[in-house]
């Protein structure tokens, strides 16, 4: 018999982002057809609504533990998150997720029961990034690519000039 022989467990970068990948598109399937990448570590610093907001210091949610602009409703509906981001300079431009010269976009995601579940922000080239909870900052090709049971439906293009920040 004699004694088992120790295994290694430490994985290359590659394998390493193999393993991201996969359990990426576990959670969203969408991203099997879609070129995506993470471009991040994960940290629970910051979430998605900070990412969009290009807020990397605050956990932002409407609620007591979260960040959230002052002067803002800390509900967890629509119409609070609509107005934090327009209090930013957005402006809503409904379902027009298209890269436009000019303004930088912002997605909100809606989930079953009508609460918001996540926001992506569209980066200059078009493509979008998403803060996965407290995990990565993904890079996706389309605002569809995060869609599903986890984040719902894209529900809403808010758009503002760039250099409004």
């Amino acid at each position: 018999m004699g004694t088992p022989e120790a295994i290694n467990l430490e994985l290359s970068e590659s394998e390493v982002e193999d393993l991201i990948g996969l359990l990426v598109m576990c959670w969203f399937p969408n991203l099997y057809d879609e070129p995506f990448r993470a471009i991040s570590e994960r940290t629970d610093d910051y979430n998605c609504v900070a990412w969009a907001a290009k807020d990397t210091e605050n956990w932002w949610w409407p609620n007591e533990d979260g960040y959230w602009p002052p002067g803002i409703p800390r509900l967890e509906d629509r119409d609070s998150f609509i107005a934090a981001f327009r209090a930013m300079g957005y402006e809503q431009c409904g379902l027009n997720f298209d890269l436009e010269y000019g303004y930088e976009r912002v997605a909100l995601y809606i989930g079953k029961d009508g609460k918001p579940k996540h926001m992506a922000r569209q980066l200059p080239s078009g493509l979008w990034t998403s803060k996965l909870g407290p995990d990565w900052d993904v890079v996706h090709t389309s605002v569809h690519g995060v869609e599903g049971r986890r984040y719902g439906k894209a529900d809403l293009a808010m758009r503002r000039s760039y250099g409004q920040a």
